[in-house]
């Protein structure tokens, strides 16, 4: 008898890995579960989780429910795997039948049956919806056979694919996160069979939040926190606890290639977020960030012809203009070209504050035989003025006040504008069976000019009277990056290899202008000055440092014990370059290992997993009031050591992570006018992280998690500070969201996200204390067709009470501000 595979709701790739024990955390497991319990009730019972079962079991309303998809091309059982795994619905099939075959994929507003119908278009086979709401694939006038005694398919249920290091990973059930995420050089890895705690949200999620920045998918991770005010020039963040800089992220794997400013999301068909140091895998980022990587997947043209516009409004009185078309040329459709562009003007939730911004990108790309090329480029402006959110500072007085209303505009005058410029070209050939070859080179250009960082004010008093001055800068960073490599396939006995090996580069270039600084001026944070001293002009830009990284990284994933068992070695040797250090150029060489563990002992739908990782950091330059003064620092380690277990439920994953990061730091030795800064401090951060994605069932989808995160300082600069706890490191953070479909209304559902953080310190020395904030967001969607032609209207409320708080710290100890509540509204339509 023929094989037949069964596509349950939720898609479970094998391949394996072995177990190794790392030092857990003893953590309080109770206060979590606690904590957790009472979040998610509030969540789903605000938008009508608890419904009659009638409701809750309907399947009829699902199979007739337009919705979007975009499912990437690739062989028909692995792009119908990924359409049952999102839509949730089981589905059978002789394998006989897709030997051999391949799908264009999915894009579009469809329905089930509409959706399997466009994936089936041109094979001669039909999916035919079963009494228990299941669908079977048939041949058309089939016959098939009654219970009564015709012959039926006997469903088995399939243990996965293996995913290609290439290919983009198909969503998960519920459409918000991807089955997979692409690690470095070991490439697109599935969840599963990652040694990691990774994340990927799809383009599905960027649309139905109306997420216009990279940073506004990234609040859906529990992991990830700000440390720039909501509306600032940037949007930098933390994960797990350690800074990562609004110009680290990597896009399509490589560093300095995104916009200096917001990245937005117009071209974006992935945002994966990484935890953890991540030398090894990507190579070392451009400031040294360590807490993780966000990697950003580009658009790729479908095979079915895509014209769509969005118009969107956001209060007070934003509004842009989207438009993404795509095409596929030739008889084969290998040839792809994907345009998105947008332009948006007009007043922000900050009083008189004006923005304008201009976006576009193209993508192509071409599918040969046995290559592929692509290539990416993009122009991105962003024009501020009359204003930005303020950073404020609670050192004088010794305490932290209440957060004043953000609508306020402290800083009028004041603007910044950004430009940035870039462009990539890959390349992948397969050299044999067992053996392929990649290639890929990029250029980004910055260019920036304004008051970016002069944003912030120290109070003085009670009352919120504060002092401030403003600053006027300008400058560029020029970045060139470059990697290639190759990945082969073999075995020797039993055990299978996945090998890989990367060679790369990264040149950076900045220019920075002297900085002009206004004379001193008096405010108050509450009724801020109408008119603050603004700066004059800055001075000429001229180059200011030439640093070039080349590294060249060796990987090894082996499978063992009928791929029950997953190991990862590997280890990257990086060689970083100052030119222009002070006084002396600065040329060091580092290794870093990496080591990764996944066993699966009861099955596909369980993996513990275990790993150690060393992130890799820039020595740091010595700043004013030293004796050692221009002086950089060697390049210095962060070591991460992590154990957890994913499991798949039905048509949702899990993740509960716990990790050990040891970040080294520096310290003041010696005093007066012989004292230096010397690297020997250390920073420990310890935590458990639980997240979950996919669909309760068939109408209620949810996103989110909680972290517990204790970080503590060890030889810290000042003696007084060990052992207390680092600044800007909330303990507890909770972001959990969810999706309601309404059965009684095709196409309506409404979501909801709460977002929890908890208390935090502005300072080393633990006297200035951030209290706790809740946000509560809320919105809807709706799905139908107006003239042929499908229709989302989508709206939501962010911080739907108003809540002033207090988001997190900057830098130096400055509380920066969340947003007040925003209104956004969007059309789309496809054409």
């Amino acid at each position: 008898m023929a094989n037949r595979h069964t596509f349950p709701p939720s898609v479970v790739c094998h391949n394996a890995q072995s177990e190794r024990r790392i030092a857990a955390l003893t953590l309080n497991a109770t206060t979590i579960a606690v904590r957790t319990t009472l979040m998610t009730g509030l969540v789903l019972g605000s938008i009508g989780f608890t419904l009659p079962a009638a409701y809750a079991q309907s399947t009829a309303s699902t199979s007739s429910t337009a919705r979007s998809y975009n499912i990437q091309a690739g062989p028909l059982d692995r792009v119908l795997n990924s359409f049952a795994a999102v839509t949730g619905v089981e589905f059978s099939a002789d394998a006989s039948l897709l030997q051999g075959r391949s799908s264009r994929g999915l894009s579009g507003i469809f329905t089930v049956e509409q959706g399997f119908a466009e994936l089936l278009r041109g094979h001669d086979l039909n999916a035919s919806r079963q009494s228990n709401g299941s669908y079977t694939l048939v041949k058309p006038n089939e016959p098939r056979q009654s219970p009564s005694g015709e012959a039926t398919l006997a469903p088995v249920k399939v243990t996965g694919t293996t995913l290609s290091p290439t290919d983009l990973p198909a969503s998960f059930a519920g459409g918000q996160v991807a089955r997979g995420a692409k690690l470095g050089v070991l490439g697109n890895v599935d969840v599963m069979d990652a040694p990691f705690n990774v994340t990927a949200y799809t383009a599905q999620t960027i649309a139905d939040q109306q997420s216009a920045t990279v940073g506004e998918v990234l609040r859906n991770d529990p992991s990830v926190r700000f440390t720039t005010s909501d509306g600032h020039n940037a949007e930098n963040i933390t994960i797990r606890g350690f800074e990562v800089n609004s110009s680290e992220l990597a896009f399509n794997g490589m560093y300095g290639m995104l916009p200096g400013a917001h990245v937005p999301t117009e071209f974006i068909e992935r945002v994966e977020v990484f935890k953890g140091p991540a030398a090894m895998l990507s190579g070392i980022s451009p400031s040294g960030a360590v807490g993780g990587v966000v990697n950003l997947v580009t658009k790729r043209a479908p095979d079915q012809d895509l014209t769509r516009t969005t118009s969107s409004y956001t209060s007070a009185s934003h509004l842009s203009q989207a438009v993404d078309i795509g095409r596929r040329f030739g008889s084969e459709k290998r040839l792809g070209v994907r345009f998105n562009g947008s332009l948006g003007y007009g007043e922000t939730g900050l009083e008189d504050q004006k923005k304008r911004d201009n976006f576009f990108s193209l993508g192509v790309d071409y599918r040969g035989d046995r290559w592929k090329m692509e290539f990416d480029t993009y122009s991105a402006h962003q024009n501020q003025y009359n204003g930005s959110p303020l950073m404020i500072g609670f050192s004088k007085l010794g305490r932290v006040l209440d957060a004043p209303d953000p609508d306020k505009n402290a800083l009028r005058g004041t603007f910044a504008r950004q430009r940035t410029d870039g462009a990539m070209l890959r390349g992948e050939l397969e050299l044999t069976r067992q053996l392929s070859a990649y290639a890929a080179v990029g250029t980004a250009n910055y260019n920036y000019d304004g008051f970016l960082n002069g944003t912030r004010v120290v109070v003085a008093n009670a009352s919120g009277d504060a002092t401030g001055q403003t600053y006027n800068q300008g400058g560029y960073t020029r970045g060139t990056s470059a990697e290639t490599g190759l990945r082969a396939n073999l075995a020797t006995g039993s055990i299978a290899h996945q090998l890989v090996a990367s060679f790369s580069s990264h040149k950076t270039t900045t220019g920075i202008a002297p900085v002009t600084t206004s004379a001193s001026y008096t405010t108050n944070i509450y009724d801020p000055l109408e008119s603050p001293t603004i700066a004059g002009a800055h001075g000429t830009v001229a180059r200011s440092a030439d640093n070039h990284n080349t590294s060249v990284a060796l990987a090894d994933t082996l499978s063992l014990f009928e791929d029950t068992t997953l190991l990862t070695l590997g280890a990257r040797s990086q060689h970083v370059r100052q030119k222009m250090a002070s006084p002396k150029a600065y040329d060091e060489t580092a290794v870093t290992p990496m080591l990764g563990l996944v066993v699966k002992p009861w099955g596909s739908d369980v993996s513990l997993y275990g790993n150690y990782i060393e992130g890799l950091s820039s020595g740091i330059t010595v700043g004013v009031g030293y004796a050692n003064q221009g002086d950089t620092l060697a390049p210095y380690k962060t070591r991460q050591k992590e154990i957890g277990v994913k499991w798949e439920s039905g048509s949702y994953i899990n993740t509960l992570s716990l990790f050990s990061i040891l970040k080294p730091s520096a310290i003041d030795v010696g005093s007066g006018a012989s004292k230096t800064l010397a690297q020997d401090g250390e920073q420990e951060n310890q935590g458990i992280e639980w997240s979950i994605a996919g669909q309760l069932n068939r109408q209620v989808r949810v996103l989110g998690g909680v972290a517990y995160t204790v970080g503590e300082q060890v030889r810290a600069s000042s003696a007084a500070n060990d052992g207390k706890k680092a600044p800007g490191i909330p303990a507890w953070t909770a972001n959990l969201g969810s999706e309601w479909d309404l059965p009684w209304v095709q196409g309506l559902s409404f979501n909801g996200r709460v977002t929890y953080t908890g208390e935090q310190y502005l300072d080393a020395a633990n006297t200035l204390e951030l209290p706790s904030w809740t946000r509560w967001d809320a919105g809807a969607n709706y799905r139908f067709s107006a003239g042929g032609r499908p229709v989302v209207l989508r709206m939501a409320v962010e911080n739907l009470t108003d809540t002033h708080y207090w988001s997190g710290r900057f830098g130096d100890g400055m509380a920066t501000l969340g947003a007040p509540r925003t209104y956004k509204l969007s059309a789309t339509v496809d054409f």
